[in-house]
């Protein structure tokens, strides 16, 4: 006897879809998110690309709409409650929880999405929090009138250059190459803004400070000249990795924690289903996670008529 026919791991966009087709599809399921609701959405200032809005929305109030829609349909969400452990039995799963619990399900669909990645340099672990950041929208309005910097050049940094406007008085692009990556509309924005400057073709070597960030030393990559840029704070965008720890062991993965499942999100554990970001993917946006969480729930129904 199981307590559910799916367990979905994971609060954003792909697992409050998987729980919407699965709550129609009349499974008994149950979504543990051990944050807040929308995942890296729900730290998104503005959402303009999603079908069928022609005005932006505001991401934080993504992940609610999403979940009143599935809990419309029978979803039972437990927040802030994790899941710590999955252990396959043959069949089904048990899935250990954090605080304190464990339930049973016959499929387990994980979509615990993507972490920022970490540059590694000196002083980025001690200053964390103390100048150090990678969201902001969670810390921007701290640095109201000051000096920061962000390092990257994709569509994130881009973006949350254009959004740390806002409050700072300068912002500085660190970007290693002579060019950005993000999408060329961004890029227009960012260029046009008297606020933002652009340090291309250098490095971070350093984030220096004591208590907090007093600046970050940078490297040219073509003279190999070295300086320090008085800042008071750092926001890191290189970049991400799979939050997929929860799965060591259970299914293969990549060197940065991504599932190598397909389009079907079908891992190489039978009844482990891995959908969104979480997933080996070219593109990592909403409208994807989306179809994920969909094909999830239809493929964890499949498998339940098809071995229970």
């Amino acid at each position: 006897m199981f307590d559910y026919d799916v367990v979905i791991i994971g609060g954003g966009p792909a697992g409050l879809t998987a729980g919407l087709y699965a709550s129609r599809a009349r499974l008994n399921t149950v979504l543990f998110e051990g944050m807040m609701m929308g995942g890296q959405t729900a730290s998104t200032e503005m959402v303009e690309n999603y079908p069928g809005f022609t005005e932006p929305l505001a991401g934080s109030s993504m992940g609610p709409l999403f979940e009143a829609q599935a809990k419309k349909f029978g979803l039972e969400v437990r927040q802030f409650q994790q899941a710590t452990r999955i252990i396959p039995k043959n069949p089904g799963f048990e899935i250990i929880l954090s605080p304190d619990g464990q339930v049973s399900a016959k499929t387990v669909i994980v979509a615990t999405g993507t972490q920022w990645a970490t540059l590694g340099i000196p002083g980025e672990q001690e200053m964390k929090g103390a100048g150090v950041s990678y969201c902001a929208t969670c810390d921007g309005a701290f640095y109201r009138d000051l000096d920061i910097a962000v390092i990257g050049g994709g569509n994130a940094a881009i973006e949350e250059s254009l959004f740390l406007t806002r409050f700072a008085r300068k912002v500085y692009i660190i970007h290693r190459r002579d060019a950005l990556r993000a999408e060329k509309i961004i890029q227009e924005r960012a260029f046009a803004n008297e606020k933002i400057e652009f340090v291309l073709n250098h490095v971070p070597l350093r984030i220096v400070g004591d208590s907090e960030v007093k600046g970050v030393e940078i490297k040219q990559v073509k003279t190999g000249e070295e300086r320090l840029l008085a800042v008071s704070g750092v926001f890191i965008y290189v970049g991400m990795r799979g939050k997929s720890e929860l799965l060591e062991g259970l299914t293969s993965m990549d060197d940065r924690g991504f599932i190598p499942a397909g389009e079907d999100t079908i891992t190489d554990c039978p009844g482990l289903f891995a959908a969104g970001d979480i997933r080996q993917k070219p593109l990592r946006q909403i409208v994807t996670a989306v179809a994920d969480g969909a094909v999830a729930a239809v493929q964890a129904e499949k498998f339940i008529e098809a071995n229970f």
